[in-house]
């Protein structure tokens, strides 16, 4: 069976101050656009309001089928952005008062927080139900993060993969052990990231969570990886060279996730440290080049742009 991705989260018309240009984005818009675009079994579920009809044109062109929501970006210019979010049709209750049957070939769902909690917690209980097959896999990028009393009521159990930045880890760890001074088992000499305070912010999350796959973005450090069945220290990999400067940082989290969605997707299971390690590979070469562009969806390259940067042979 093709591996297949259900995308339940948000859209946005992007409203970028340094340009007069209006441009779609949102999370779930800008991360199903890499899902769909390498691997077209991905459904897209979120709603759009009658101001942004516009938006479809730019989706399908990306590979996806389907009063909206809107991001205020501010970005100085060397590319960090403060971003203002309205929720807007991404907080209607369509889904609720329509709901789609899940797809019963669904094999990996993709949740972000910029949609209802309610309608996040109903994903992660349909896809991990006791009547199918086979749970789904679960990944959740918590970006605007969660109050503490959601995180620390979340299913955790039921969840596949977490995706965050460092800030976002450091966050997780204050909201679900407050007060506490976890232990921390000292890194290897020589691994790259012994001296980051990532390394330790990391380990103390997944004393939190232990059976949740953790990929922690560092920005231009790289990217930290833990997974419980690997029985070892984390997977680092720096970030990737770029063949300019950082023009605009805002899609490039957006960016990283729905490649290594779509390098889930494609991956067999069990993942070796091999697999992965070739998967964030890709997914740090996507962001990297991601950067370098303005615009949020826009920004995101395509898949034979990401394969030339690696092979050496982009132009």
């Amino acid at each position: 069976m093709s591996a297949r991705c259900l995308v339940r989260g948000s859209i946005n018309i992007d409203e970028f101050f340094h340009v007069k240009d209006i441009r779609a984005g949102g999370k779930g818009a800008n991360q199903a656009g890499r899902c769909c675009a390498r691997w077209m079994q991905c459904r897209p579920r979120w709603a759009i309001g009658n101001d942004g009809l516009w938006v479809r044109s730019q989706l399908k062109e990306a590979g996806v089928n389907d009063s909206t929501g809107r991001a205020i970006i501010q970005l100085t210019d060397v590319g960090e952005n403060s971003i203002i979010l309205y929720k807007g049709a991404n907080y209607s209750l369509v889904h609720e008062q329509n709901p789609l049957p899940r797809h019963a070939e669904t094999t990996h769902v993709l949740l972000q927080n910029e949609i209802p909690w309610s309608e996040t917690m109903a994903q992660l209980q349909i896809a991990n139900d006791p009547s199918l097959s086979a749970p789904s896999y679960t990944i959740f990028n918590p970006s605007p993060m969660p109050s503490d009393e959601q995180l620390q009521n979340f299913p955790w159990e039921k969840l596949s993969w977490l995706i965050v930045n460092e800030g976002e880890a450091a966050d997780l760890n204050k909201a679900l052990t407050p007060g506490s001074n976890l232990s921390v088992p000292p890194a290897p000499q020589d691994a790259p990231y012994a001296s980051m305070s990532a390394y330790a912010v990391l380990i103390r999350l997944s004393q939190c969570i232990p059976t949740t796959n953790i990929v922690c973005t560092l920005g231009g450090a790289g990217v930290l990886a833990h997974v419980p069945s690997f029985q070892g220290p984390p997977l680092y990999l720096r970030a990737a060279r770029l063949e300019g400067s950082v023009r605009d940082t805002t899609g490039a989290g957006d960016c990283f996730t729905g490649y290594l969605v779509a390098g889930l997707m494609k991956s067999a299971d069990p993942f070796t440290s091999e697999s992965l390690f070739q998967v964030l590979r890709r997914c740090v070469q996507a962001a990297g080049m991601c950067v370098e562009r303005r615009g949020a969806m826009e920004s995101i390259p395509m898949e034979k742009e990401v394969t030339a940067r690696l092979l050496g042979t982009s132009s």
